[in-house]
């Protein structure tokens, strides 16, 4: 079965998308909640498998504005390359 099927919540969404952001424009310590992610089916597959679905509360740890972003995701530290986290689409809490 191909992932695309597995994970329809997944679908490719525009950052046009009222109120939804990438996920490194968040600042340290602000919370979001994962809306969709933008990218292929390789992107899709390591996001869904490190936990960034739908729904799934994540906060920003760390971000110096250049370099990986540190983040929290369902109880788990994981760093993202930045061109990883801009694919990353959340709604601000």
């Amino acid at each position: 079965m191909r992932l695309r099927s597995k994970c329809k919540n997944l679908e490719k969404l525009g950052p046009s998308q009222p109120g939804q952001i990438p996920l490194s424009s968040l600042k340290p310590g602000e919370r979001g909640v994962v809306v969709g992610l933008s990218g292929g089916r390789g992107l899709m597959g390591r996001m869904v498998s490190l936990g960034f679905t739908p729904g799934t509360e994540v906060t920003l740890l760390q971000n110096y504005g250049r370099g990986p972003l540190l983040v929290t995701v369902r109880d788990t530290r994981v760093a993202l390359g930045r061109g990883e986290a801009l694919k990353v689409l959340v709604e601000a809490l």
